[in-house]
């Protein structure tokens, strides 16, 4: 929810719903994180993806959840560069090319901008390298004519400041 959502006007939250909450979102993405990462190889690469289905309805969404992790709101970014790094885990190669594509697209600031190269790391420490990948997908996304010209621009832009 948005953080006007969290915080309404009005009484205020009892600061024992709101810890109780934030346990409840770090289980979360710790079992996620033991559904991702529990396979019986040793290398992810070689052993396919057991089936989450929050994760897989997730999918579509990587765009719309790249665009509010950039947001940067306070815990909600950490948890949602969590939920975005297991996401692409679950879903490589495709996923992760596509989650560091859309970061570097998408991105407007330095601070947004840092997200792609944290998410890249996490990424390479369990995946072959995504990068070539999401510079595949950048360009396919350019030769197709998907994306427009402003965010082409903006993409350019950030390569040329992560180089």
């Amino acid at each position: 929810a948005p953080a006007s959502v969290i915080t309404a006007p009005g009484p205020a939250l009892h600061e024992g719903v709101r810890e109780a909450c934030e346990r409840l979102l770090q289980l979360l993405l710790l079992h996620l994180h033991k559904l991702v990462h529990g396979r019986s190889s040793p290398s992810l690469a070689e052993c396919p993806a057991r089936p989450v289905p929050f994760l897989d309805a997730l999918r579509p969404h990587v765009r719309e959840l790249c665009l509010d992790t950039l947001r940067l709101e306070r815990k909600r970014c950490l948890w949602q560069h969590q939920l975005l790094a297991l996401l692409a885990v679950h879903s490589a190669p495709h996923g992760a090319a596509e989650a560091l594509f859309f970061l570097l697209a998408l991105a407007r600031t330095p601070e947004e901008l840092a997200l792609a190269p944290q998410l890249h790391a996490g990424l390479c420490a369990v995946l072959p390298d995504p990068l070539p990948a999401a510079v595949t997908a950048a360009v396919a996304q350019i030769h197709a004519g998907r994306l427009p010209e402003p965010q082409l621009a903006q993409l350019l832009r950030n390569l040329a400041l992560l180089l």
